[in-house]
């Protein structure tokens, strides 16, 4: 979605369907999301979710939390055609947090502010991630692909060597609400062919803890037995999409030395002792520890996202849409974007 506003003068014509494969959606399943915040009381009422595993975590051996190291209030900007954003990576507050590049929230039932979406746009070197908590969009790009985003699914996007793409809402009205977080991709992946994992809300597992939580399994495992959909990314990531209940702890297992941040989508998040964060906040640990405690207060819930991977640990030149190792290897993607190569 977020194009760093770069547009195309000129475009190449599709080059037929290349194989990916793409959920099938119905109109009927567009039309039956569309809904107004005001309507929407409970978030979790509007966002389909995938089957429930009733589990007991695993007792954390000898676990070392990890220290808060910072909250991030995101700034509110604007992308592709006018979309309007709060943008906590990638850009004044923090430009990148390894391997993460990027992190964008839009939410609005005010159609001046996501119909234009986002016209065609490349990416090369790095990987989108679209999550939906409500809303609709239709995703085509240069190679032919077309598929739809829906309410609770998730597009994992791998550009690698390049694809040009736009995203443009299928819903009138209503309630759009979402994320779209880019991953960094190391050097010897950066030209790989282009790759996406389209993924209905009805193919993400959800995990029923014993004290009520539930969280949404998007990327990672649990156990054995339980393992998110997203598969074959060189981070190593753990996504989850967790709702809290009131009065509760959750606690979790992080690979020591893996970037982590949670983003608090509602109610109030405690993430350290006496330290309570609202709704769209960005919060940062240290990469020391092999997991994470949040609570929750007992006058309401929250719901948040867990978002971690290993760290890349490479030189970063980016521009835009690219993002890559070296200034030379961007103005190489400049040269091949308005030569055709894409």
């Amino acid at each position: 979605m977020a194009s760093g506003r770069f547009r195309v003068l000129r475009s190449r014509p599709c080059s037929g369907h290349s194989g990916f494969h793409f959920p099938t959606v119905t109109i009927t399943q567009l039309m039956a999301t569309s809904v107004s915040t005001k309507a929407a009381k409970a978030l979790s009422l509007i966002t389909p979710s995938g089957p429930v595993r009733k589990l007991s975590l695993p007792a954390l051996a000898a676990p070392k939390f990890r220290q808060l190291s910072r909250v991030i209030v995101p700034t509110n900007t604007s992308d592709g055609a006018g979309v309007a954003l709060k943008r906590s990576i990638g850009g004044s507050k923090i430009s990148e947090l390894d391997p993460f590049l990027l992190l964008d929230e839009f939410k609005s039932d005010d159609p001046k502010d996501y119909e234009a979406g986002f016209p065609e746009h490349p990416h090369r070197g790095f990987e989108t991630v679209t999550l939906m908590l409500h809303g609709n969009f239709k995703h085509e790009d240069s190679k032919g692909n077309t598929g739809y985003l829906t309410s609770g699914g998730v597009q994992w996007m791998t550009a690698g060597k390049g694809v040009q793409h736009s995203e443009t809402p299928m819903q009138a009205d209503g309630l759009m609400w979402g994320f779209q977080l880019w991953v960094n991709l190391p050097a010897a992946k950066k030209m790989q062919e282009p790759r996406y994992q389209d993924i209905n809300a009805d193919q993400i597992p959800t995990v029923e803890l014993d004290n009520g939580t539930t969280f949404r399994l998007i990327a990672g495992e649990v156990g054995e037995d339980v393992v998110g959909p997203v598969n074959g990314v060189s981070i190593k990531p753990t996504l989850l999409d967790v709702s809290l209940p009131a009065g509760n702890s959750f606690e979790y297992p992080i690979p020591d030395g893996h970037t982590l941040f949670l983003y608090t989508i509602e109610g109030k998040l405690e993430v350290t002792d006496g330290l309570r964060v609202d709704p769209s906040r960005l919060v940062i640990f240290s990469p020391e520890g092999n997991a994470f405690q949040v609570k929750t207060g007992t006058e309401s819930p929250a719901r948040f996202l867990v978002v971690s991977g290993a760290p890349i640990k490479e030189p970063i030149a980016r521009h835009g849409p690219f993002v890559m190792n070296t200034r030379e290897e961007i103005l190489q993607c400049f040269a091949d974007i308005y030569s055709g190569r894409f």
